[in-house]
């Protein structure tokens, strides 16, 4: 993507907002480095800076450990990571890596990355003496809108996507929007399937400005506000449910079906895809159950389709139900799912036998028909 230019559809807010929705600061600009260097000043702590390896988060990590400065920072260390080495392995590494560097108690943990890095260093943060404090700079729209937000923390094991894991409060979060500019259209799509879901739970307003939106290339986005709309819904929704007792189950609109996608892929289908077939498949599911209406899962059905994103899968059906039934937000061996009944008012907890959930995954193997949706 090329820089951000001044005719944007919609207004941009370039200053850095921060969000009091939660007990921590959430910091939204196109350029966070002063921001960084002023929480990590004013919090007076020493800190080890952890980022993945890959090139383009490197360069933003040195960035932002030179705005920090050396006398703060005992190291800045880079991990390879991706899906693939989301595991107990790899914090264990991390974890090592922290001794070594002579980390403590009082030591802050500055995590620079996407999702994965969010989950991994911030799960590492939770377990590495007790639990350190731990702050992240998001430099992918997932880890901007989802993964960086509500304190979910973890890695995957051989059962399954995030089966260990714990709720890790940051102590901030800062979002790079500049970041956005470098990613592959791949990356950016990744995050905008969450933000499509964020936009189902909310309504009409931030649905109707993606659809606006979707008629622009992305260089034209004012991807500030976008972001800051989208991680207002989780942060509301999370103010309310920290712990997911109940309500905070929402923000799992087509995850259900997401993971079981990933896994029975070996995950060689992205997240972002797989939660873009999540979304149509609990689509299915809810007008199979009399609760959405043809045309709303049409109009849902064409914003991912503007985005570039995929509705239809070679999978097994048989094989993705399999791997779902892995998922922890099972109860008593059943599965649960989070359904819309129209854009703007989504319910969870609603459990469906396996024939009607087989049958909505054998619908993903076919391209939605322009007439009904389906």
């Amino acid at each position: 993507m090329a820089a951000q230019e001044e005719d944007s559809p919609v207004g941009i807010s370039a200053d850095v907002v921060t969000n009091h929705d939660l007990s921590y600061p959430i910091a939204i600009g196109y350029d966070v480095r002063q921001a960084v260097a002023e929480f990590v000043r004013s919090d007076g702590r020493r800190v080890v800076l952890l980022h993945d390896a890959n090139p383009s988060v490197a360069r933003i990590a040195r960035r932002v450990g030179r705005s920090i400065g050396k006398g703060r920072t005992l190291a800045t260390l880079g991990f390879a990571l991706g899906e693939a080495r989301k595991r107990l392995s790899t914090v264990e590494r991390v974890l090592d890596a922290l001794i070594a560097a002579g980390a403590d108690r009082k030591t802050l943990v500055v995590g620079v990355g996407g999702g994965v890095a969010s989950d991994l260093f911030g799960f590492a943060a939770g377990m590495f003496m007790r639990g350190v404090g731990y702050a992240h700079v998001a430099t992918s729209l997932v880890a901007m809108v989802d993964a960086s937000i509500g304190g979910k923390t973890g890695v995957d094991l051989r059962g399954g996507k995030n089966l260990a894991g714990a709720f890790v409060d940051p102590a901030a979060v800062f979002c790079d929007v500049s970041a956005l500019y470098t990613l592959p259209l791949r990356s950016l799509r990744e995050g905008l399937a969450e933000i499509v879901k964020a936009a189902i739970i909310e309504g009409d307003d931030l649905f109707d400005s993606l659809e606006t939106l979707s008629g622009h290339d992305f260089v034209r986005w004012p991807w500030a506000d976008v972001v800051a709309a989208a991680a207002k819904v989780k942060t509301a929704i999370v103010h309310d449910d920290r712990l997911e007792a109940g309500m905070r189950e929402l923000l799992n609109l087509g995850h259900t079906f997401a993971h079981g996608i990933e896994r029975a892929s070996h995950y060689r289908v992205a997240h972002g895809a797989a939660v873009a077939l999540g979304l149509r498949a609990a689509g299915l599911l809810a007008l199979r159950t009399g609760r959405f209406s043809e045309r709303e899962h049409l109009r849902v059905l064409t914003l991912l389709t503007l985005f570039g994103m995929p509705l239809q899968t070679s999978l097994d059906a048989d094989a993705v139900l399999e791997a779902m039934r892995s998922d922890k937000k099972r109860r008593d061996g059943r599965l649960r799912f989070v359904l819309p009944r129209s854009i703007g008012d989504v319910e969870y907890g609603i459990e469906c036998g396996d024939r009607t959930v087989r049958a909505v995954l054998s619908r993903l193997r076919w391209a939605p028909s322009s007439a009904r949706g389906r």
